[in-house]
């Protein structure tokens, strides 16, 4: 019989270590491992003998746990834990849970809690918990209030509510401590203590428990091959040794972490630390679960408030500032009156407004020939869609000589005859980040070594220069809104005053503006007519083909040019050809592809589509993505037959996701790597976004995650 030790631990990246399959558990409980089909087990791990009596390698699933929690096995998959109940055995009573892994069914046992738990006092504990976090009044206050609840309920030393950033650090938001206990509240910890396959299994599983650090791992015996077994799932997994290092190091002696899921992404962590060795029944951690999921909805409900609150404030100034501009017989004039109250609509420091050789400014700027120098940099990226950024000076070395006055930068080109650029700063602002240790102090690393996790969690300080406060989506929306009003306000002003001595000008323009438009729609109706000759070509091809293979190619080709045609049209369609509400776009998208496709799809789709508003380019983008989903759904999950198809757009921070989710045949039958993925492989890639794929129980689930606009610099 075969022991299965954990990987090696001589490795020299913690991204590459396989925690997934460590080949062993925690001493805690025991684990059998049975073939799915006959459910006879054929390894186990852990101290088998004395918790269930006698080895169990041989036996079925049947004559161990009996028939009343066999028949609930059928509940466990691949990445769902089916609890089974509770069982006697010889050390007393033990829950029972199972999930899938490959063609193995998991089935782990555990002991209970000492004292039975009371079912209905601990539901109204659970429930007394939850409306505790609706009337907390902020994400901060929320998330303090879950630290204490959560100490109370798993009864640890040390427990921290942790919040992922944007680069993946963390940072400490909540915290309830015992009497004694070091704190880490608003500490920062880099995005190296929790490495990115740490992350996914947190997603995945969104409980896990270590009693005790200084536990020795039980290795899964079997006479087959069970190294490559999968234990994402498992409650028993052995963890790490450089994490168990890594705790060690903190003084922990127990700990537990109960993941905070937020519209499919990771937002952070229920972190538990205890002094020494202590359990968390099952029961509890299923109630600490249910827990995190209201302390998640919640976060949601608060983060879109807030956000709600900054839209309601920022339309206010809007109109505070559109009722004080002035004429624009020059630009010192036409922002005279409003400079203070552009200023404070996005919380800046100081605006300066540049077009040709006039220059506007107001507040805590720099010199005015840096700021025009400011003005021909940003110009173009402006004239898309705003440029942000914390940091000037590391984005454009140019601007270290005048980072206390202008870290911050957010600029918007506004289409007047001659360019305007609009721009809005925000002075250095030294930031003291506190450091659960030094983050810059790696231990290098000689090839081969063994990886070693960091020892020092001393409170450790960093001055951050050239930074300034960052940017938010909706400050960034505010400012395209206010460039249009103010285009629109500055034109009314000028036909207003000028209607009289620009009568023959104006004449003119629209003459002009009537040629360009015929001339706009003269491309537009060509490019659409040669647009539909090949449309038709591929139609007739498709018709005359004589191999369904090669059909079903020219089909999926005409569908992917009605894509780009739909595109085009919209372009010429909308008022805006630089800004499209994508939601819009998609609705449109579909409806045309639905006109194709036999009558009963309609009837079978189902679209949730938020509005986001997006770059053109970037809707062309995602159209193709979403019209070579649709094509795959319509081929592989259902045979071309119609089937239950649902389209779902989301905004989530600075981020999009189009999620399409079928019923059918599910990841195996997704197609095969031709012309179809390497498109979508390509697109995605311009997106700057991830195109990821998920077991839909049945079907499949895709989603494409892209940022709306280009990260901050």
């Amino acid at each position: 019989m075969n022991s299965i030790t954990s990987a090696s631990s001589d490795i020299t990246s913690c991204e590459l270590e396989p925690i997934h399959i460590p080949g062993s558990i925690q001493p805690h409980g025991v684990m059998l491992v049975a073939d799915a089909s006959s459910l006879e087990i054929i390894g186990e791990a852990g101290d088998v003998a004395d918790i269930l009596g006698a080895s169990k390698i041989g036996l079925t699933l049947w004559d161990v746990v009996g028939p009343a929690l066999v028949e609930h096995i059928g509940d466990a998959t691949t990445g769902k834990i089916a609890v089974l109940g509770r069982v006697q055995a010889s050390r007393g009573t033990l829950d029972v849970v199972a999930y899938r892994s490959g063609e193995y069914l998991v089935v782990e046992f555990d002991e209970t809690e000492a004292e039975a738990i009371a079912t209905i006092p601990f539901l109204v504990t659970l429930d007394a918990a939850s409306s505790r976090f609706e009337r907390s009044s902020s994400v901060r206050e929320l998330c303090r209030e879950a630290a204490a609840i959560f100490r109370q309920l798993t009864g640890y030393d040390r427990v921290m509510v942790y919040q992922f950033l944007d680069d993946d650090a963390g940072v400490v938001v909540g915290e309830s401590t015992a009497a004694g206990t070091s704190t880490f509240m608003n500490h920062h910890f880099p995005a190296s203590d929790i490495p990115k396959q740490a992350r996914s299994l947190y997603l995945r599983n969104k409980s896990r428990v270590i009693p005790d650090v200084d536990y020795l791992a039980r290795p899964i015996r079997s006479d087959f091959d069970l190294r490559g077994l999968d234990l994402s799932d498992s409650i028993l997994r052995s963890v790490s040794p450089i994490h168990i290092q890594y705790l060690k190091n903190m003084g922990v002696g127990a700990s537990a972490s109960f993941s905070i899921i937020k519209d499919g992404l990771l937002w952070g962590l229920i972190a538990c630390h205890h002094a020494t060795p202590r359990a968390i029944p099952l029961a509890t951690r299923m109630g600490c679960q249910a827990l995190t999921n209201a302390l998640s909805r919640q976060i949601r409900s608060k983060e879109e408030g807030e956000l709600y609150r900054e839209r309601i404030r920022l339309r206010s100034q809007e109109d505070t500032v559109l009722s004080k501009l002035g004429n624009d017989s020059s630009l010192e004039e036409f922002f005279e009156n409003s400079g203070p109250e552009l200023a404070r609509l996005l919380a800046a420091d100081g605006f300066a407004a540049a077009q040709g050789k006039d220059l506007f400014v107001y507040g805590k700027v720099p010199d005015k020939i840096d700021v025009r120098n400011i003005a021909q940099h940003v110009r173009l990226p402006a004239a898309r869609q705003p440029f942000l950024t914390t940091s000037l000076s590391r984005q454009w070395p140019v601007a270290s000589s005048f980072r206390e006055q202008a870290s911050g930068l957010l600029a918007v080109t506004m289409s007047t005859e001659v360019p305007t650029i609009l721009m809005w700063f925000r002075a250095e602002q030294i930031e003291v980040l506190k450091w659960a240790g030094d983050p810059h102090k790696d231990i290098p690393l000689e090839p081969g070594a063994t990886l070693q996790p960091r020892a020092s969690f001393a409170a450790w300080s960093e001055s951050v220069r050239g930074t300034a406060p960052p940017w938010s989506h909706a400050e960034a929306e505010a400012a395209t809104r206010i460039v249009r009003l103010m285009l629109e306000q500055r034109n009314t002003h000028r036909m207003r005053e000028l209607n009289s001595e620009l009568s023959i000008s104006l004449r003119e323009n629209e003459s002009l503006l009537r040629q360009k438009d015929y001339l706009l729609k003269e491309v537009n109706h060509r490019v659409q007519n040669s647009l539909q000759l090949v449309s038709a070509f591929l139609r007739l091809q498709a018709k005359d083909a004589k191999s369904p293979e090669a059909k079903d190619s020219l089909d999926e080709a005409q569908k992917r040019l009605n894509a780009v045609a739909l595109v085009h049209r919209r372009l010429y369609q909308d008022d805006s050809v630089e800004i499209v509400d994508l939601s819009h776009y998609i609705e449109t998208l579909v409806s045309d592809m639905l006109s194709g496709m036999d009558g009963t799809w309609r009837r079978e789709l189902t679209l949730d589509l938020a509005p986001v508003l997006i770059a053109t380019d970037k809707a062309v983008n995602v159209g193709l993505v979403l019209t070579e989903l649709v094509i795959n759904a319509q081929k592989y999950a259902y045979d071309g037959n119609p089937g239950p198809l649902v389209v779902k757009l989301e905004q989530h921070r600075g981020t999009f996701r189009l999620i399409v989710a079928d019923r059918g045949e599910g990841k195996a039958n997704s197609g095969a790597a031709g012309f179809g993925s390497r498109m979508l492989r390509a697109i995605v890639e311009r997106l700057q976004g991830n195109l990821d794929e998920e077991n839909n129980l049945p079907g499949l689930r895709v989603v494409l995650t892209a940022p709306i606009q280009p990260a901050q610099h």
